[in-house]
């Protein structure tokens, strides 16, 4: 830098001497550096032509100047006579000036007196040497002859100043100065012409000024390059060696044209001779020729003085601005390099299987292939800046240290990258080198497994199996681990805690299995070597075989003549009964080897459990980081649609998620696991939650799909693919998800069939419902998601419970009328969602397209509250109808469902339901009721006696109480023989599509029938007046409610609902339109001796008596859990 600086400090003093020689000469070359008087300065003065330089000379020489005639040559101001004096002395060159000049002055028009002012004028003002002054006098004879005298007279006083010569005529003139340099007027040839004298004049003085004009501003210009300082960044520089390019470029614009104008002044010049060959410059035209000409070899020594500082000049900043983007891209290689060096350091991991190591290993070299362009830029970047050491850049000092730096960075990063790869290979050789020895042990537990015992019992099969064993164990050579401490010693760079346990793991397996090789081919060198004794066929007696569970393998049971079995009967009896233990200790041991046959099958099902787990993990891992990671790279982002961006949520849904949830808790559960399979069930037991995430996943499907199949083709994704040397697109990956979760019910139904007399079992039985649970809720829920119409949030309907397609008719009556709506012959075909507060009605359409895009869509028609709900269980004539009636009945709905299974499993689950809002109704009653008769006194009744109320309501209680605990899991598929006998949740219903036998019920309280009330008032006093439901009419008023809000005036007509416990009535007045509880006392007292305003005829009493619930609604007295029910009757 230093250097730079003192060669760019010696170009330009090398300038500013160049160019201050060029203003110099220039000044020397016009004379100016003796008198600075310009033509264009008093050329109104050279115009009046008192005195001119007609560029003749004398015989040795000397510049004649001629003062023509002129007549007012005395009035000429003497500043103006002495600056054309000045100026024309200043002309000839120094040599021609040094002789002398020699003076022409005509005086021939002019007076005596005139011509000696003008003589003495002259002489006294002239600035130059003068060698000869030629006077032509007077042509006049008066003032010729005065003349004359007068010069004679006054002779010694012209001495005395200069050498003056009186001539008489032109002739006498040419005999001192040649003809040819004299002008026309005074007789001669010499061409001369004042006013292109005076043009040419201004010209080349012009260009002079133009010449030390161009070498004075390209001082400063060079001055001001030199002294700027340099920036330190690439835009700024770059600005910089623009601007003074473009100064640059109009300096030597300048001078283009400077020197286009010294070629005008001297063709100007040499025209004539251009024109004519033959003519012959003046002396002063070829002074102009020779001024002009060493003005423009001045003119080319300041360009080329320029050209050799620009060029330096333009090296600096050239060499500035490649210094600042070495610098800017140094800056950025180095983060680049600091990045992949961070993330080459996150590469820790050395794999926990072989697929782990061989994903790592993958990851690894697409990393390095990812860095391997970084790695290429750095190098370039560190040859570069070697190329400007080696070209002497002015700033080598800082460029060394950055190029060493970018060398160290990429040796470092290549060494790292070697040492990471070799300890993933080793790790890959090193889990290989265990999955070899697990697998061989799985197939000699296999083999062990396989071996059947009955056919190892003979000499033959035990051999067999023997050698099976044998073959087996020489296989052994090249799977098995044989030395543990050479193996820590060869593998001690990736032996962590962890791998170092695994192996232990490995090790211990395979000393286990050889050891059960051991015992098993002791057992079997036994049964080889046992000699075995020929048996008699013999008819052994029946009582002999009857504790036998089987028969011997070695037993025959052909018949005998009974004389030969008398005779063998004592030979055999020994042998038989010896047979026999042996046959009982050979079934002992068939029940072990069972027991390990199962053990062997379970750990084959949890081995396929977790290393597809392990699969299914890296497969996630493998999308996130390729494909969805992928779309936040900014490398990556060109290749991506702009309908594409800001897609990624949709595209992989909660993928991260659920991968998250598997790798970081879900697979390392299941592998404490290994050694306990039958155990695992409880491991699904405790993340069960956890899995509703796929719930999520799969709702977002179809929208994950249908983006897919719009951006399929998208170039992101191809070259995603390509980098992750991937044979299946995107979408088969996306599908793992769901592939995953259905698998699961698979493996667990497999576990537990080899479990099922383990202590598991249950944990096993129990998550396979409740993966199976999960799935069926994946799978409502994508019906669910496919609901239009429906104007509210589905969420606030509760969990889905159930959903599918029936055959739907109606029956519908209005009000009390019971008139049937149109009837319905051809079943409407819906589908029906069941929700814990609503059931929904929709109609099924199927859609056009591909994919998820082909599923069907549900168009919302209408929906039911369940706590205006009740079901009739069973349909007259079709085991696979039951009936949802609403509103007392209003609403009727047969439903038919497919196949009498799902029929059952809907009425079940309905059913659940509804006795679960009746449980929570029946408790918030209970509750207010309590606090009710805690607040007000105990109601009095002449008519009903206090004990024999209690005791009936004591035994209500206990009745519904038992009804309650009974009620769950109740299902009844069959109707009951004799109904008036049946026990359970609903009396027969006498629909018009109902059978008599058919059970229905509800949630909400149903109406007492007169036969009801007749069973519970038996035994009362026979005057005393009964309530029953039906519409009344208030003699009194009443304002103390149970509700604070519900008061009745005398006059109102009330409707009696049902009855509670503690002796309270449900009623409604019907002028208000409110509702509540009312002690029966004091009912008593509010109707009087009224009559029911609608009393049930036999049929309706018929109905009543037979069903058990038409209740439309839910109490006001539950608001307080936001859905009421009241007790279902016994």
């Amino acid at each position: 830098m230093r250097c730079w600086l003192h060669t760019e400090e010696m170009a330009l003093e090398e300038l500013m001497q160049r160019l201050n020689a060029v203003s110099q000469c220039t000044d020397e070359i016009m004379h100016q550096d003796i008198i600075p008087l310009y033509a264009a300065d008093i050329q109104d003065q050279l115009k009046k032509q008192f005195a001119y330089l007609s560029g003749g000379r004398g015989g040795d020489g000397c510049p004649v100047i001629t003062f023509p005639d002129y007549p007012a040559f005395s009035e000429i101001p003497e500043k103006e006579f002495q600056n054309v004096l000045t100026y024309l002395t200043s002309i000839p060159s120094l040599r021609d000036a040094g002789i002398g000049f020699i003076l022409v002055i005509d005086r021939r028009q002019d007076k005596w007196t005139s011509v000696k002012a003008s003589i003495l004028r002259i002489t006294a003002s002239f600035p130059g040497n003068l060698q000869l002054v030629l006077v032509l006098r007077p042509t006049g004879f008066f003032h010729r002859a005065l003349s004359d005298i007068a010069f004679k007279f006054h002779k010694d006083e012209f001495k005395m100043k200069v050498p003056i010569i009186m001539l008489g005529s032109v002739s006498e003139l040419q005999g001192y100065i040649d003809k040819t340099q004299l002008t026309e007027d005074l007789g001669g040839t010499l061409d001369y012409c004042h006013n292109r004298w005076l043009s040419r004049r201004t010209a080349i003085e012009g260009f002079a000024q133009k010449v030390k004009q161009t070498a004075q501003i390209l001082q400063s210009f060079g001055t001001e390059l030199a002294e700027t300082e340099l920036p330190n960044d690439v835009q700024s520089t770059s600005s910089l060696l623009a601007t003074h390019t473009e100064k640059k470029d109009k300096m030597k614009e300048d001078i283009r044209l400077a020197v286009e104008q010294g070629d005008d002044v001297l063709g100007s010049i040499t025209k004539p001779v251009t024109e004519n060959p033959e003519y012959k410059l003046n002396q002063d035209q070829l002074d102009n020729q020779t001024t002009v000409e060493r003005l423009l070899a001045q003119l080319h020594e300041t360009e080329t003085a320029f050209d050799e500082f620009w060029i330096k000049h333009q090296q600096k900043l050239e060499q500035c601005l490649c210094l600042r983007n070495f610098e800017q891209n140094f800056r950025e290689v180095k983060a680049a390099l600091d990045i992949v060096s961070e993330r080459l350091s996150a590469f820790t991991d050395v794999g926990n299987s072989c697929s782990h190591a061989e994903h790592i290993l993958k990851d690894l070299v697409n990393f390095e292939e990812k860095s391997c362009e970084t790695i290429t830029k750095a190098r370039m970047l560190a040859s570069e800046g070697d190329t400007f050491i080696q070209s002497n850049h002015y700033a080598v000092d800082s460029i060394i240290p950055k190029c060493s730096e970018l060398h160290h960075l990429c040796d470092a990063f290549t060494t790292e990258m070697e040492r990471r790869r070799n300890l993933l290979n080793k790790s890959l050789e090193l889990h290989s080198l265990l999955e070899k020895s697990m697998k061989w042990c799985d197939e000699g537990i296999y083999l062990l497994a396989s071996q059947p015992v009955d056919k190892c019992q003979s000499q033959d099969g035990a051999e067999s199996a023997l050698q099976e064993i044998e073959k087996f164990l020489d296989t052994g050579a090249g799977n098995k681990i044989k030395e543990l401490n050479k193996i820590y010693r060869e593998y001690a760079q990736i032996l962590n805690e962890d791998l170092k346990e695994h192996v232990q793991k490995v090790f211990q397996k395979q000393e286990s299995m050889e050891e059960m090789f051991q015992k098993r081919q002791v057992s079997l060198k036994k049964l080889a070597a046992k000699q075995t004794r020929p048996v008699q066929p013999v008819a052994p007696r029946p009582e002999a075989f009857v504790k036998s569970p089987c028969t011997s393998p070695g037993l025959q049971r052909d018949y005998v003549s009974n004389s030969e079995s008398t005779v063998l009967r004592k030979v055999n009896y020994r042998r038989g009964k010896s047979e026999m233990t042996e046959l009982h200790q050979s079934r002992g041991g068939s029940t072990m080897d069972d027991e390990e046959n199962l053990a062997v099958l379970r750990q084959h099902v949890i081995n396929e459990l977790i290393e597809t787990e392990r699969a299914y993990v890296e497969e996630l891992l493998c999308v996130l980081e390729g494909y969805a990671a992928e779309m936040d790279n900014p490398l990556m982002a060109h290749l991506i649609s702009p309908e594409l961006q800001n897609k990624k949520d949709i595209l992989f849904g909660n993928m991260e998620e659920i991968y998250h949830f598997h790798n970081r808790i879900f697979l390392r559960e299941l592998e404490n696991y290994v050694e306990y399979p039958e155990l695992v069930g409880r491991c699904f037991l405790d993340q069960m939650e956890d899995f509703q995430i796929y719930e999520k996943y799969c709702q977002n499907k179809p929208r994950s799909e249908s983006l897919w199949r719009q951006f399929s083709d998208s170039v992101f994704f191809q070259e995603c693919q390509r980098k992750l040397d991937h044979k299946l697109s995107l979408d088969s990956y996306l599908l793992k998800p769901v592939q995953r979760i259905t698998k699961y019910q698979l493996l667990l139904k497999e576990m537990l069939k080899y479990s099922k007399n383990c202590e598991g079992a249950e944990d096993l039985q129990e998550a396979l419902t409740s993966i199976l649970g999960i799935l069926k809720a994946v799978n409502d829920s994508m019906h669910q998601i496919a609901i239009t119409g429906y104007d509210g949030n589905l969420n606030e309907l509760g969990k889905l419970l159930m959903q599918g397609s029936f055959n739907v008719w109606t029956d519908h009556k209005k009000g009390h009328s019971k008139v049937k709506d149109l009837a319905r012959f051809k079943p409407m075909q819906r589908h029906l969602f069941l929700h814990e507060k609503a059931v929904l009605f929709c109609k099924k359409r199927e859609e056009n397209g591909e994919g998820y895009e082909k599923a069907p869509s549900y168009s919302y028609k209408h929906s039911l509250n369940m706590a205006a709900v009740g079901i009739t269980e069973n349909v007259k004539g079709d085991a696979k109808k039951f009936e949802i009636w609403y509103n007392a009945r209003e609403e009727v709905y047969i439903i038919q469902a497919p196949t009498p299974e799902v029929k059952a499993t809907w009425v079940n689950e309905i059913r659940k339901v509804l006795t679960s809002q009746l449980q929570a109704c029946r408790e918030a009653s209970q509750h207010r009721t309590l606090e009710h008769t805690q607040s007000l006194p105990l109601p009095a009744s002449s008519c009903t006696s206090p004990s024999r109320n209690n005791i009936r309501n004591t035994k209500k209680m206990e009745e519904r109480k038992a009804d309650l605990t009974s009620l769950e899991g109740y299902v009844t598929t069959v109707a009951p023989k004799y109904p008036e006998k049946s026990k359970g949740w609903a009396k027969t219903s006498h629909s018009l599509d109902a059978s008599e036998e058919n059970d229905g019920w509800s949630s909400a309280e149903d109406p007492l029938n007169s036969s009801d009330a007749e069973e519970e008032g038996g035994g009362g006093a026979g005057n005393e007046m009964k309530l029953t439901p039906g519409k009344y009419t208030v003699v009194t008023d009443y304002e103390r409610g149970i509700s604070e809000e519900f008061t009745v005036k005398s006059g109102d007509l009330v409707q009696l609902i049902r009855e509670g416990e503690d002796g309270l009535w449900y009623v409604k007045n019907l002028s208000t339109g409110r509702e509540g509880w009312i002690p029966a006392s004091n009912l008593l007292m509010l109707i009087g001796n009224s009559k029911s305003a609608q009393s049930l005829s036999s049929s309706e009493s018929g109905t009543a008596s037979s069903t058990l619930s038409t209740s439309s609604s839910c109490s006001d007295s539950c608001n307080a859990s936001s859905t009421s029910f009241s007790d279902i009757k016994g």
